[in-house]
């Protein structure tokens, strides 16, 4: 069946009412937590796997592809209103939008920022929606050597790019990968890393580690930051929709922006900040208005909300097709699929489709649907910021708790939660990046068994690692992604 026809079937399945229900609450609650900041997708969805095992695979992926949408729109309002980037992705968006508002043009950088995220999140699932099937079909003929080299590629790119440093950056990579093969080898059945502990048999659940590292280590940071004194907020003033000059100067910004985010999103290690400030530093260059930028100029505010949007659904071509997590909140959403027993890749577009599809469809619909919740009801969506921040913080570490407790009743697994969560909050006080653990957990025992696989069948020559031209190029593209920094450093050195 082609692309639109197996849509069409998706659509049937989104517009079910009760998958239309996890839809709403999905984009509700991201919404609400994209406003509060130190509150991002990745954390949600990670407290919410212990407890979203009853729902079904379909339904609870429409409610966690509603949280990653709706935290992208949310997070703009905090950074307009308030200068408060609720996402990381939305630092840019504070720029100009804070800027708007304190001159009494919040409304124009509010509606802006919705249309452009709505704008930029139906262009991005269009791409998703052809692109997705298209490189599924290639992933047919990967080999084990293929597999192996994306993913050394992944570690490489994560490492060097996300965080200040790339020691820090492989240090994290590696522990990630030592939890992941923590347990029964399974090619030998020797126990690794078990340190004589029956209960480390089976390994370290990777709910567990994803919970300590954003509920408790995440929290912990954040809480350990908090001040009482609460930000000014700049009121909502100004004409409650663009005038025909702001759409004028916001449509090209929207469109160069999805242009920018969609592939910078399915890149590892990109995340939603490069976009955005790729799409802030082209609109400044390509502005009629460029003496309005650092005023309050709405391009600042269209484009990098649009490139915002648009790698959110960027990250979905990678993980849906070949199983390949390029950002923390893809990780966590890789150990989604793998809580219900479902591997994402090429197969799962042939043996679960109407799982795929639906989630797929369920991205317009709840691009609809946050345009709905945003424009209109901005001023009831900032009361959230009402809430009292350590109380909220406080039912956060409970919830945390209650659902670690409830995988399995084991008191190892709360105590690897009171580990990983203290690791997780040194780390992000010395600044080693949390997404390269993540990826290293989840992708290291993939890369062992395929590197295994491969080595097997080449009788132990490893030359077999290069030899399919994808493998070939994909392995020296990760030797120059280590090489070319530090060639660069002597070179200037010398000059």
């Amino acid at each position: 069946m082609d692309t639109l026809g197996l849509l069409l079937q998706g659509f049937g399945v989104a517009l079910q009412p009760v998958n239309l229900m996890w839809a709403l609450v999905g984009s509700v609650l991201g919404t609400a937590i994209g406003i509060l900041p130190g509150i991002g997708p990745a954390l949600t969805i990670a407290l919410l796997l212990p407890v979203t095992t009853a729902l079904a695979p379909t339904s609870a992926f429409i409610m966690f592809a509603g949280i990653l949408y709706g935290a992208m729109y949310g997070g703009s309002t905090t950074s307009i209103l308030l200068n408060t980037p609720g996402e990381a992705g939305s630092m840019m968006t504070a720029l100009e939008g804070n800027k708007m508002a304190r001159a009494g043009r919040g409304a124009a950088a509010l509606a802006t920022a919705a249309i452009g995220s709505f704008v930029a999140g139906t262009f991005a699932t269009l791409a998703l929606t052809f692109a997705a099937p298209f490189v599924a079909e290639l992933a047919f003929y990967f080999k084990p050597t293929d597999y192996f080299a994306i993913t050394a590629l992944a570690f490489c790119s994560v490492a060097v790019v996300m965080g200040a440093s790339r020691t820090r950056g492989f240090i994290s990579l590696f522990l990630g990968i030592a939890i992941g093969v923590i347990g029964i080898d399974a090619m030998t059945g020797q126990p690794r890393l078990t340190f004589g502990n029956m209960q480390l048999l089976r390994g370290i659940a990777l709910t567990v580690v994803l919970v300590s590292l954003f509920a408790v280590g995440e929290i912990l940071y954040v809480a350990s930051r908090y001040r009482s004194v609460p930000g000014v907020m700049a009121p909502v003033k100004g004409k409650l929709w663009m005038t025909r000059e702001d759409f004028a100067r916001s449509w090209k910004p929207w469109l160069r922006g999805t242009a920018i985010g969609f592939p910078m999103g399915a890149l590892p290690g990109s995340g939603s900040e490069i976009p955005t400030m790729l799409s802030y530093t082209l609109e400044r260059k390509l502005s009629k208005h460029p003496e309005q930028f650092g005023k309050g100029a709405i391009e600042g505010v269209a484009g990098p909300e649009a490139a915002n949007n648009a790698a959110a659904a960027g990250i979905l071509v990678p993980l849906l097709t070949l199983g390949l997590p390029t950002s923390a909140t893809a990780a966590v959403l890789l150990a989604a699929f793998q809580n219900y027993g479902l591997q994402p890749g090429p197969f799962l577009f042939t043996s679960n489709p109407a799982l795929i599809w639906g989630l797929i469809a369920s991205l317009y619909v709840g691009n609809v649907m946050l345009l709905v919740l945003n424009l209109p009801l901005v001023g009831i969506w900032v009361q959230l910021l009402r809430i009292p921040r350590p109380q909220l913080y406080a039912g956060i570490l409970v919830f945390a708790m209650i659902g670690v407790w409830g995988l399995a009743g084991s008191w190892v697994d709360l105590a690897i939660m009171f580990v990983v969560g203290l690791a997780g909050y040194v780390m992000r006080v010395y600044d080693f990046p949390i997404a390269p653990v993540l990826i290293g957990l989840i992708l290291g025992p993939m890369a062992e068994n395929q590197l295994r696989t491969a080595l097997a069948a080449g009788q132990g020559n490893p030359m077999v690692l290069v030899s399919t031209p994808l493998s070939a190029i994909l392995l020296t593209i990760a030797v120059l992604l280590l090489a070319l920094p530090i060639l660069l450093k002597r070179l200037r050195a010398h000059a």
